[in-house]
C-alpha cells in the first residue's frame, strides 16, 4: 500500500510531544513523498478564543479554521521543521468536535495513515476523561500511529 496521505492531528496540548510528531511525519512522508496534512481541529469555543488570541480582523473578513490553524503556534513550528525537511504539506483547520472532525477530516483527505499524540493514562482515567486518542485509533479509516509523549 502506497502511502500518499498523512494526516496529522495536533492540538493545543501536542506541544510537549512535538518534536516527535514531526519526526515521525517526517520519517514516513520523507522517503514516500507522501503530503501531511496537519489537521487541528478546534471547537467552537476554542475556535472564538483564537480569534480573539491571534487578533484576527472579524469585522473585514470571514475567518476559516484553516486560517486560524495556519496562525497557531503549533502549526507554524510544525511548518517550519517540514519547510526545512522538504516535506510537502497542508492545513486544515476544522470546527467541531476534535474526534469526530479528525476521523471526518481522514476521510475527506483519503489519508493512508493518521497519526495523533497521547499521554499514558490509566483505564480509570481513560473511563473518567475519555480519550481522544482512543476514540480516533477505533473509528479511523486508515492505520494510526500513536506518538506518546512520556516515553522516556
Amino acid at each position: 500500500m502506497a502511502i500518499e496521505t498523512i494526516l496529522l492531528a495536533v492540538g493545543a496540548s501536542d506541544a510537549d510531544r512535538l518534536d516527535r510528531l514531526a519526526e515521525e511525519s517526517i520519517d514516513v512522508a520523507g522517503p514516500t513523498g507522501a503530503t501531511v496534512v496537519i489537521g487541528h481541529v478546534f471547537t467552537k469555543a476554542e475556535y472564538n478564543d483564537a480569534l480573539d488570541n491571534l487578533d484576527f480582523d472579524v469585522t473585514a473578513e470571514e475567518v476559516s479554521g484553516d486560517d486560524v490553524a495556519r496562525r497557531h503556534a503549533t502549526v507554524r513550528d510544525l511548518v517550519r521543521r517540514f519547510d526545512d525537511a522538504g516535506v510537502s504539506y497542508e492545513i486544515r483547520g476544522p470546527v467541531g468536535d476534535h474526534g469526530e472532525k479528525l476521523i471526518e477530516l481522514a476521510g475527506e483527505v483519503d489519508a493512508d495513515r493518521l497519526i495523533v499524540g497521547g499521554r499514558k493514562r490509566s483505564p480509570a482515567g481513560k473511563a473518567v476523561f475519555g480519550s481522544l486518542a482512543q476514540e480516533v485509533m477505533l473509528k479511523s479509516p486508515c492505520p494510526v500511529t500513536f506518538v506518546r509523549a512520556d516515553t522516556k
